[in-house]
Parts: C-alpha cells; sequence; structure tokens
C-alpha cells in the first residue's frame, strides 16, 4: 500500500447562533485527508490554532512528503498532530482495528461530554442550559466572570433544574484565594457546581491548596494545550498531587502525553477529563474519544465540542446523544467526512 496524495482544507464553521453573537470566529482550522492506492484514506485534524499563510505552506510540504510513502511503515507518534490522527486511521482500517484498539483496552462504550458556552449574560447563558438540557446533556461548562457567575449560575438552575451541573472555568480570572472563596461561598449553595477549573493562577500550588480547604466545592487543573504550546507533563500532575492542591484535572495536548499524564493521576485516585481538540471540527474529538475509552479515570465530562459549530463535518458519523459520544466501532475512527459540509466552509 502506498500513499497517492494529502488533500489539506483550511476550514471555517461559525458557531452556533447563541456563541456567534459575541465570538463570531473562533478559528479556522486545517483537515487533512490522507488517499492510498487501496482506496482507504485516513482523517486528521489540527488543534485550535489558525495558520499563518508560512504554516500553510509548511504543512503543504509536509503533506507532499508522505506520496509514495507505505502509510504502515509511518510511525504515527513521530509526525504533527494533524498526520498522527490520520495515519493511525490508515493503519487502524488496514488492520481492521477501530483507533482505541491501538492504545489498550477499552473501558468504556460511551465518553460524557459537557454543553459549553463562552463568557456571555446571565440571562443568555441561562437561555443555554436550558438548550443543553432538552439535548440530554446533564453538565454545562462556561467561561466564567467574576461580576455575574453567582447570578449566571442562579439563572442556569431556574432554566435547567437541579440535576443540571455546572462546570465553572474562570480561566484564572477570579484571581486571589480571598475572591475565589468568596464566590464559591455563594456557589456552594445552589448544589450545582460541579468544579472550578483554574479559578486563580497556577503559578503557587499553595494557594490552590488553601482555596480547596475553604470550599466544598472540587477543585480542578488544567494542565497542557494542544500544538507544543504547553506539553501535557507528568511532572506537573505530580507536582499537583503532592501539593494535595486539586481534587480533578483536565487534560489537555497529544494522545500519549495525555494518557501518561492520565496514569499519574490515577496513581494518586484523580479523576480527569479530557480536552485534545476543545472547539474542534469533529475528527480530532472522535480520535479523542478513542483515547478516552482506554482511560480508566477519564470518567468526567470531556471538553469536545464540535457540536457548538453550525454544521457538522462527520455528518452524524460521531454518534452523540443524552450528553454522551459513543466510542465507534472502526475500523480506523469510524467516521466519514462530509465533503459537501467541508467545501461549504472551507477557506478560499
Amino acid at each position: 500500500m502506498r500513499v497517492t496524495g494529502v488533500d489539506l482544507y483550511h476550514v471555517e464553521i461559525p458557531p452556533i447562533a447563541a456563541i456567534a453573537r459575541l465570538n463570531p470566529r473562533i478559528y479556522d482550522i486545517t483537515i487533512c485527508r490522507v488517499r492510498t492506492d487501496e482506496g482507504l484514506e485516513g482523517l486528521g485534524e489540527s488543534a485550535v490554532y489558525t495558520l499563518s499563510e508560512e504554516g500553510r505552506a509548511r504543512l503543504e510540504a509536509q503533506a507532499a512528503g508522505y506520496v509514495g510513502q507505505d502509510p504502515l511503515a509511518v510511525d504515527p507518534f513521530a509526525q504533527e498532530d494533524l498526520f498522527e490522527c490520520a495515519f493511525l486511521d490508515l493503519q487502524g482500517q488496514a488492520l481492521g482495528w477501530p483507533v482505541w484498539r491501538l492504545f489498550g483496552p477499552r473501558v468504556r462504550e460511551r465518553v460524557p461530554v459537557s454543553y459549553w458556552s463562552s463568557a456571555m449574560p446571565a440571562a443568555e447563558t441561562a437561555a443555554e442550559a436550558e438548550a443543553g438540557r432538552r439535548l440530554g446533556f446533564t453538565n454545562h461548562k462556561l467561561k466564567a466572570r467574576t461580576h455575574n457567575i453567582v447570578e449566571t449560575v442562579r439563572l442556569m438552575k431556574e432554566a435547567a433544574g437541579p440535576e443540571y451541573t455546572v462546570g465553572v472555568d474562570p480561566n484564572t480570572s477570579f484571581g486571589h484565594v480571598h475572591t475565589a472563596a468568596r464566590l464559591a461561598a455563594e456557589l456552594e449553595p445552589f448544589g450545582t457546581v460541579a468544579n472550578l477549573e483554574d479559578p486563580i493562577p497556577k503559578e503557587n500550588l499553595d494557594s490552590y491548596r488553601l482555596l480547596r480547604e475553604k470550599t466544598h466545592i472540587p477543585v480542578a487543573m488544567h494542565i497542557g494545550v494542544p500544538q507544543g504550546r504547553r506539553p501535557c507533563r507528568g511532572a506537573d500532575v505530580l507536582a499537583a498531587l503532592k501539593a494535595e492542591c486539586v481534587d480533578y484535572l483536565t487534560l489537555g495536548g497529544r494522545a500519549r502525553e495525555v494518557m501518561a499524564a492520565a496514569a499519574v493521576a490515577a496513581a494518586g485516585n484523580v479523576p480527569v477529563w479530557v480536552q485534545m481538540g476543545g472547539v474542534c471540527l469533529g475528527v480530532l474529538a472522535a480520535y479523542s474519544v478513542h483515547v478516552q475509552a482506554t482511560i480508566p479515570n477519564a470518567t468526567l465530562p470531556c471538553d469536545e465540542l464540535p457540536f457548538v459549530r453550525e454544521a457538522d463535518i462527520l455528518g452524524g458519523s460521531l454518534e452523540l446523544a443524552e450528553g454522551h459520544f459513543t466510542v465507534p466501532e472502526g475500523p480506523g475512527l469510524g467516521v466519514t467526512l462530509d465533503m459537501e459540509v467541508v467545501e461549504r466552509y472551507r477557506v478560499r
């Protein structure tokens, strides 16, 4: 088998209307399709960062270099993440295996996922919570801000009910332990806040430990982001565990980084959730779902969010129902690209 071509599609799909009003453009993302002379096609997706013209030219040169190679001889994990996913998809198809089987035993058939909204006025977030509940979600992650988070959670509970929980992500904007502790004390009575993720800056782990002692709400820390900007390191997980400063961890980055970091967290009996793609288009979410299917302590709702875009490039082939992705049976990623959607939103 030989690679006969690699197609790159730079795609920009706007977010759903509720998010688009305040965030009309969330990245343009690169999708790749690696084609072979045996008719197999492997799919990949970049992480959520806009490429420069130079970056696109580099990717195109890299893609051209695969032509003529045996895809089974390519080490996926030595490639850029866009191509890592595509070659694992191809190799899984060639073996007749779903991608999860290349990582280890499957421990779950469905992967929980949160609904999501960006920072917006409290009433608008509450309306989105009601929409999320109607869609079958039970947890809602939101970008939180000091000035309206308490009012936001109050209105969300009224709109979606007490069983609909909230993951509060201030992106460290609560600033100080005393502010975060005060807000946590105001949020606790609602009984719906599932966690505080990155409430304050992460440089001082003692501050996190102090905050954890001041609230019953689980404290979470986000470790690692995709594209190598900040790797997901087991050493950072170990430091957080030794400092006794977290109840949960959210892990972002490439597959093997996430798996290694999750294993360290598991040794400390700390549950995790995963964000390999975030506000992605879908291929990367499918890859993440395969990886999460093999991580025993990835029990919390993940942050893979292609459904907050106005169109689905996978044409429903990554099944989402009742707040869970179904792990594809494969072979490979077990999903297909809807080329009509790709071409409609392709950046010319």
